[in-house]
């Protein structure tokens, strides 16, 4: 038998900074907005069931909308212009990291750390593109951090993406109550539809649900689906908060973006039958 590996003590934890009233009463309001969802049966975490069907021509629909169109203008958080764009997602493998700020225990960060980690590997399965998690040189950064970390927060997003846009930037530091988390994913240049960086921000002010459910929905539109559609159930990709966590229909439409058939930069014109034909494969509606 071999020996047992010597061990070293864990050191101790850095003390946790005081949270300030701003960020305590931030914290009130999402407990209080968890609670109200929960008790309406939102933020559902079951992933759809025999109350949520949806046939092929759904999904392919749904699809048109959350992957060629944007939920805000560009650079800021207007609505989007309503016109769709091309199709955009990862060319290379996408390599999770994450960064933590001052409110969040060594226990809260081992738990985030594992979820995104056993998130990523789903994401993976479900678009069959390499995804994965990084303890460095990640290329999709998701910040923890919340109200007493923005100027951190602009700091790091500055050093992360140097050109990144000052609407964009702003947006980061100051990020008003009504959006929970945010990702904005970067192309290769110009001209360029292939991402080849992201940054997601998760605020530490969120109950554990609501942290998980912004998980899954930041990470995921950071691949490539970045819009949101009413009309899409049982789906994340939806602001009625009824589903928390990633869904069966979502994972379809995580397989669509990344189905070998289509091109990065498509048109919708030109993905569309393509479209049609993936989803009914992936509905059965093709057998």
């Amino acid at each position: 038998m071999s020996p047992r590996p010597h061990t070293k003590p864990a050191l101790p934890s850095a003390p946790l900074k005081a949270q300030s009233e701003a960020s305590l009463a931030l914290s009130t309001y999402y407990r209080r907005v968890q609670a109200d969802l929960l008790v309406q049966g939102l933020l559902r975490t079951d992933g759809g069931g025999p109350d949520t069907p949806y046939t092929d021509t759904m999904l392919a629909r749904n699809f048109e909308q959350i992957a060629f169109f944007d939920e805000y203008s560009g650079g800021g958080l207007g609505a989007g212009n309503g016109q769709a764009g091309r199709l955009k997602r990862w060319e290379g493998p996408v390599r999770f990291s994450v960064e933590f700020g001052a409110q969040l225990s060594e226990v809260q960060q081992q738990r985030y750390r594992a979820n995104v980690a056993s998130y990523a590997a789903r994401l993976s399965r479900a678009t069959n593109h390499p995804i994965g998690f990084t303890e460095s040189s990640g290329n999709f950064h998701v910040l923890f951090m919340g109200e007493d970390d923005r100027d951190l927060v602009q700091a790091r997003v500055r050093a992360l993406v140097p050109r990144i846009d000052p609407a964009a930037l702003r947006i980061f530091g100051n990020l008003p109550r009504s959006i929970h988390c945010l990702v904005v994913a970067f192309s290769g240049g110009q001209g360029a539809y292939g991402y080849t960086q992201a940054v997601a921000l998760i605020r530490t002010e969120h109950p554990d649900l609501m942290m998980r459910s912004c998980i899954h929905e930041e990470l995921a539109q950071g691949l490539g689906l970045a819009n949101d559609s009413p009309a899409a159930r049982p789906s994340i990709f939806n602001d009625d908060d009824e589903f928390a966590l990633l869904t069966t229909h979502d994972a379809h439409l995580l397989g669509m973006l990344y189905d070998k058939r289509l091109q990065t930069g498509m048109s919708l014109d030109a993905a569309r039958p393509l479209l049609r034909q993936i989803a009914a494969e992936r509905t059965g509606a093709g057998l």
